[in-house]
C-alpha cells in the first residue's frame, strides 16, 4: 500500500502546484441579440461599404442599427443594462448618418435553471420591458445648446459638406443630433451628479451630457495628445501623435465617484512600444490632474476593449487582438491592475482574471455542443462587475461586418461569467452602479435627447 500511495501523492502535488486556469471561470448566463436588430431613425449606412459576406447589406432605409455596443452601465431595473453604440460603421468617413445613442436592454439569460437567451428592449427610465427599440428605450446624444466647438453634421446642408452627397436628414438638423462623423464615442460613465461622461476617439475628447444625452459644455481634450481628427490637427495648429481610432476606448470611474480614468487604445508617439496611457481626470474641477500611468500590453499588436473600476485603485481591463475564430489565433483576456503597483520599468503590474477563450460551460448554455466556451470576436468592449464573483461581458459586433464565429455578420452575445476566485474587497459602487442611483438619475420627460 505504501508504494502505491507515493505515486498518488506525487500526482496530487503536481496538480496542486499547477496554476489556476481561466477554465476555472464558468459561464452561468448567456443571451444573444441578432445582428439584424434595428430601431427607427434616419436612413443609415449610405456611406458604408458592403461586408464581404453578403449579409445585411447597407443602406438601411429609415432605420438605425441597434448594435456596436462599446460600453455598458447598470440600468434602472433588475437585470437591465444601458449600452452605448459606437460611431456606427467604423470610421468618420462612413458614419455621418448614424446617430450616437444609448439603449436600455433586458436580457433573459439562459442559465442552468432556464431562460430563453433572448434580449428585449427596455424603458430607459423605468426598466420595464418593451416590444421594440422605440423612443422610450433610448437617448440620443445632441448639442441643442450649441456647446461643442467642433463642427457637426447637423450644421451642414449635405453630409460631409459635399453637394454630391445626400442632404442631412431633417431630424438630425432640427435636433442637432450627434453622429458618427462628429464623435467616435467608445466609453461612458455616470457620475455622482447624474451626468454622463463619454470618451471619444476623434480628439480624443471627453464629452459631458445630462441623462437625456444633451451636451452640457464644450469638449475637453487630453493635454498633449492629438488624434488625426482633432480640431487643432485639422486646423493645422497641432500635429497628430496618436493613431486613428486610438482614443478613449476604455474609461472608468472610481468608487468615490470623483475621478475618471481614461485609457487610450493606441500608443502615443514617443511612448514605450506596447504601452497605453491611463490619465486621471477630476470630475468636480473638470480637468486632468496630471497623474498618469502606463498599461503594458501583452503584445504590441494587442489593443484594449474596456476598463471598469473595482474601487479607487483597482481596475479590470479587457485586452484583445484582432484575430477571430475565422482568422488567426484569438487573444481575449481580462486583467486586473492596481494603480499602487508599478514595476521597476514604470508600467503597471497586471494579473490575469479571465481567459475569454477558455471558459467552462458544462451546461452548454449557448447550445454549440461544447463544454468549453470561447468568445473569439474581433472587439469585446463591454465589461461590468455584477458582484464579487460575476462579470457581464458583451462584444461589439461591428455591424454589418464580423467574422467572429463564422463568415457572416456577428451577433451580439451577453455573458455572465462566474469567476474562479471572487474579487477581494469588491463593493457595489453606490455612486454609479446601484439601481437606486440609476433610478435617481432618470431621464426627465421633455429633454431633447429623448424621443429621437
Amino acid at each position: 500500500m505504501k508504494t502505491a500511495i507515493k505515486p498518488l501523492l506525487a500526482i496530487v502535488a503536481i496538480i496542486l502546484a499547477m496554476p489556476a486556469t481561466a477554465a476555472d471561470s464558468k459561464l452561468v448566463g448567456w443571451a444573444m441579440l441578432p445582428a439584424a436588430t434595428f430601431a427607427d431613425g434616419p436612413t443609415s449606412g449610405q456611406f458604408a461599404s458592403a461586408n464581404p459576406y453578403g449579409t445585411n447589406l447597407p443602406p438601411y432605409a429609415d432605420r438605425q442599427p441597434v448594435q456596436g455596443f462599446s460600453a455598458v452601465l447598470e440600468g434602472p431595473g433588475k437585470d437591465t443594462f444601458l449600452v452605448m453604440t459606437d460611431n456606427g460603421f467604423g470610421a468618420q468617413a462612413n458614419s455621418a448618418d448614424t446617430l450616437l445613442r444609448m439603449y436600455a436592454l433586458k436580457p433573459d439569460f439562459r442559465t442552468v435553471s432556464g431562460g430563453t437567451g433572448t434580449v428585449s428592449a427596455a424603458d430607459f427610465t423605468l426598466g420595464t420591458e418593451l416590444h421594440r427599440f422605440s423612443n422610450p428605450s433610448r437617448i440620443t446624444l445632441n448639442d441643442t445648446n450649441h456647446k461643442l466647438e467642433i463642427p457637426i453634421q447637423a450644421d451642414l446642408e449635405n453630409y460631409y459638406n459635399d453637394t454630391g452627397k445626400p442632404v442631412v436628414d431633417p431630424d438630425i438638423r432640427f435636433g442637432r443630433l450627434l453622429t458618427g462623423a462628429d464623435l467616435d464615442t467608445e466609453s461612458v460613465r455616470r457620475d455622482k451628479n447624474c451626468h454622463l461622461w463619454f470618451g471619444d476617439e476623434f480628439g480624443p475628447y471627453l464629452i459631458k451630457t445630462d441623462m437625456s444625452g444633451t451636451v452640457l459644455r464644450n469638449e475637453i481634450s487630453l493635454p498633449g495628445v492629438y488624434a488625426p481628427q482633432h480640431k487643432d490637427v485639422v486646423a493645422g495648429t497641432a500635429t497628430a501623435n496618436l493613431g486613428s481610432s486610438g482614443g478613449f476606448e476604455g474609461m472608468a470611474i472610481n468608487e468615490r465617484g470623483d475621478k475618471l480614468y481614461t485609457l487610450l487604445e493606441k500608443t502615443v508617439t514617443g511612448d514605450p512600444a506596447g504601452t497605453l496611457r491611463i490619465n486621471e481626470f477630476d470630475i468636480d474641477d473638470e480637468a486632468y490632474t496630471g497623474a498618469g500611468y502606463a498599461y503594458p500590453l501583452d503584445s504590441e499588436r494587442n489593443a484594449i476593449g474596456d476598463m471598469t473600476a473595482i474601487d479607487d485603485y483597482r481596475f479590470l481591463i479587457i485586452e484583445r487582438n484582432g484575430d477571430t475564430a475565422t482568422s488567426g489565433t484569438p487573444f481575449k483576456k481580462i486583467f486586473m491592475i492596481d494603480l499602487r503597483n508599478v514595476t521597476s520599468a514604470g508600467t503597471l503590474e497586471k494579473t490575469e482574471v479571465v481567459d475569454l477563450m477558455n471558459i467552462a460551460d458544462p451546461d452548454d448554455l449557448n447550445h454549440d455542443g461544447k463544454t468549453t466556451f470561447t468568445f473569439p470576436y474581433v472587439t469585446i468592449e463591454d465589461l461590468l462587475i455584477l458582484d464579487s464573483e460575476t462579470l457581464l461581458v458583451i462584444n461589439d459586433n461591428n455591424f454589418p461586418y464580423g467574422g467572429g464565429r463564422e463568415l457572416a455578420s456577428d451577433n451580439t452575445e451577453l455573458l455572465k461569467i462566474r469567476l474562479a476566485k471572487p474579487i477581494p474587497g469588491f463593493k457595489r459602487h453606490r455612486h454609479s452602479q446601484s439601481e437606486a442611483t440609476a433610478n435617481r438619475c432618470e431621464v426627465r420627460e421633455g429633454h431633447s435627447g429623448r424621443g429621437h
